[in-house]
């Protein structure tokens, strides 16, 4: 795996499996926070700081979640990588549909960013990337925590009064954040960067357990924490959306189908009916960035034709409590 050492591009210097074969995932590095305080060392302020994102990628994709229901697009600027990522890295391809220039370093690939804040960066190259425009510098990389930040710190700026962090439900919606990332978020890496077949076993196991205890919770309740609509909904949400169309084939995730389950599914069209949701999800940089840039699970980069999906179709969720709030409602 490529990744910069001592802020030098190295295509040989991390490897995706431990000795057991398990996918390891390595931390993030920035882990600075932007607060709602004008004296904190990275204040919230529109116009101050910039996304760097990937379609592709789920892990970016909850950030542009959150700040498209929040209503930040106005005061967080975005740029957007090209979804196939080659020997060099995260590339910006502003010719290509759907991706955009570095509109603020000017950089030709991601890791030039990372350099910028830190010269002898060691690390892996990912998005997203928060990057601070009056220090020139990177507050975070890591996705969980930008999320939070863009939920709870820029409400002075945000077009729409919306809290996904709500009193009185933080506490379960941390736990769920936390129950639906190692199964689900990382097991479908897991499974498809499994590097021997007890360790993919024993991921697709984990995955489809988690996957059925939520089919059943979703039974009972709206969203995964109750009634209202929070971030840990956009957490599954994300890798719900990819995965009839890359983790079930690609990842050989593939003992059912998001179409399956009647909850889940249901649930994950009415997430992407939701407004502003449709226009953060790229099926076409997905499908193509994890066709073609796994050239060790798929070596002739063939990008599957299918599934037809039809998001937009009705859901069956307005027969239980609660929905979401009245800024989101069409």
């Amino acid at each position: 795996m490529n990744m910069l050492v001592e802020g030098e591009w190295r295509t040989d210097a991390y490897e995706t499996t431990d000795e057991e074969g398990e996918f390891d995932r390595q931390e993030t590095s920035f882990r600075d926070w932007v607060e709602d305080d004008p004296d904190a060392e990275f204040p919230a302020e529109a116009g101050r700081y910039h996304l760097y994102v990937s379609h592709a990628c789920p892990w970016a994709h909850r950030t542009l979640l959150t700040r498209a229901l929040k209503g930040l697009e106005d005061a967080i600027s975005v740029s957007v990588v090209d979804p196939y990522r080659e020997n060099d890295g995260w590339e910006f391809s502003p010719e290509r549909l759907g991706c955009t220039a570095d509109r603020i370093n000017g950089a030709e690939y991601l890791r030039e960013v990372y350099t910028a804040a830190a010269p002898e960066f060691t690390g892996r190259v990912t998005v997203p990337v928060l990057w601070d425009t009056e220090r020139e510098t990177i507050v975070n990389n890591e996705s969980e925590e930008i999320m939070r930040m863009f939920d709870t710190a820029f409400d002075d700026v945000a077009a729409r009064n919306v809290s996904f962090y709500p009193e009185g439900y933080r506490e379960a919606v941390d736990e769920t954040i936390d129950a639906v990332y190692g199964p689900i978020n990382n097991g479908v890496y897991r499974a498809g960067f499994a590097g021997t077949q007890s360790a993919y076993e024993a991921a697709v196991a984990d995955l489809f357990d988690a996957l059925d205890h939520w089919e059943a919770v979703l039974d009972d309740q709206r969203y995964l924490c109750g009634p209202v609509l929070t971030e840990a909904d956009f957490a599954m949400f994300v890798t719900l959306v990819r995965f009839d169309a890359v983790y079930h084939t690609h990842f050989k995730c593939n003992r059912r189908r998001v179409v399956d389950y009647p909850n889940l599914w249901n649930f994950l069209k009415e997430l992407y009916q939701l407004p502003g949701v449709a226009e953060t999800v790229n099926l076409d940089h997905i499908k193509e960035h994890y066709y073609r840039s796994h050239a060790d699970l798929n070596p002739k980069h063939i990008v599957a034709v299918g599934p037809d999906l039809d998001f937009e179709a009705p859901h069956d969720r307005d027969r239980l409590p609660g929905g979401p709030p009245e800024a989101l409602q069409r």
